[in-house]
């Protein structure tokens, strides 16, 4: 065996990870270091130089210590104040930025999501925090954008809750708050939170909250969001009928025990509900509906970046830094 180095160890070539602890804690030692490279990365590529809003030309601009550690460097010139946080999530926040940093790690080292009572804990902030830090990650990095699916595009729905409490039941239908009537006095699909998604065949997903799984709702999300002209797969749920004017539409009929028949079928959508239920499941256990579409935007956004050349890590903090 050859002999290593204990004081500089290295990633395993066949480690599973793209980033490991310790070369994050080499490349951002302390929360001075991600300061500098924030500053870097939103406005001065060699540390010194940067475009100042005030001069409206290129000045050298300096960092002075200052009694009140303000974060932020100063023009030369004009004495104008650049600071790196502002416009980003990071801006007003007592949050250390090498914990928000660690924060970034913990959250692109995970397959199945990071609880705010897990970052509590291995950050040292109080559950508040922590969720505050995450929900900003999830709303404001991790949403997706609008750019439309084409080519092979599947589609389905899930109905999103378990089956409430006996006496949740009484109160829900004592207050009126649903009627369960038409549903022969059972909990189904139609009073749960409806989750709709789409997703290119070896390319991105698209996963939102919509209000119901009506016709109108269906086809405005299929309509928004993918190209004329694309190949859609589905089930046979009838909402779904109509969609042959604008697109090449093919059903999979799972009601006759049919899953796959040559290249039609729903199982890139329906692996990626599973992987969703599993991981929110295991890790959160249960997520209000409220706060349902930003869990959706942070699994949407890992499986969107699953095969990028760069780190997820990297990704997230560079999406960070756009102003």
């Amino acid at each position: 065996m050859p002999p290593v180095d204990r004081n500089a160890p290295k990633r395993c070539d066949s480690s599973d990870s793209r980033v490991s602890l310790m070369e994050f804690m080499r490349e951002f030692p302390d929360d001075a270091t991600c300061l500098e490279w924030l500053w870097r990365e939103k406005w001065s590529e060699d540390g010194t130089h940067a475009d100042c809003p005030k001069c409206e030309q290129r000045r050298v601009f300096k960092r002075y210590a200052t009694a009140q550690r303000r974060q932020s460097w100063t023009c030369t010139g004009c004495g104008h104040h650049v600071h790196p946080t502002a416009g980003t999530i990071f801006h007003k926040s007592s949050t250390s930025l090498h914990l928000w940093f660690y924060a970034f790690y913990l959250m692109t080292s995970t397959r199945c999501g990071l609880s705010a009572k897990t970052l509590e804990r291995e950050i040292g902030v109080n559950y508040k925090t922590a969720w505050r830090m995450l929900n900003k990650i999830r709303n404001d990095l991790m949403k997706s954008d609008d750019a439309p699916l084409s080519g092979e595009v599947e589609a389905d729905e899930t109905a999103w809750g378990g089956r409430p409490r006996k006496g949740d039941v009484e109160k829900f239908r004592r207050d009126g708050e649903i009627d369960l009537s038409g549903a022969g006095g059972r909990w189904n699909a139609a009073n749960k939170t409806t989750v709709f998604a789409m997703v290119e065949r070896g390319g991105r997903v698209r996963a939102s909250v919509v209000p119901n799984r009506g016709r109108r709702t269906l086809h405005t999300e299929i309509g928004n969001y993918v190209l004329p002209a694309s190949t859609i797969f589905t089930d046979e749920w009838k909402p779904y009928l109509g969609l042959e004017g604008r697109y090449h539409h093919r059903r999979i009929r799972h009601q006759e025990n049919v899953y796959v028949s040559g290249d039609i079928h729903t199982q890139t959508i329906e692996g990626f509900f599973s992987n969703l239920k599993r991981g929110v499941a295991g890790t959160y256990h249960a997520v209000s509906s409220n706060w349902l579409q930003s869990y959706l935007n942070e699994y949407v956004w890992r499986y969107n970046h699953r095969d990028d050349e760069r780190p997820q890590f990297e990704s997230l903090l560079l999406r960070a830094t756009l102003r």
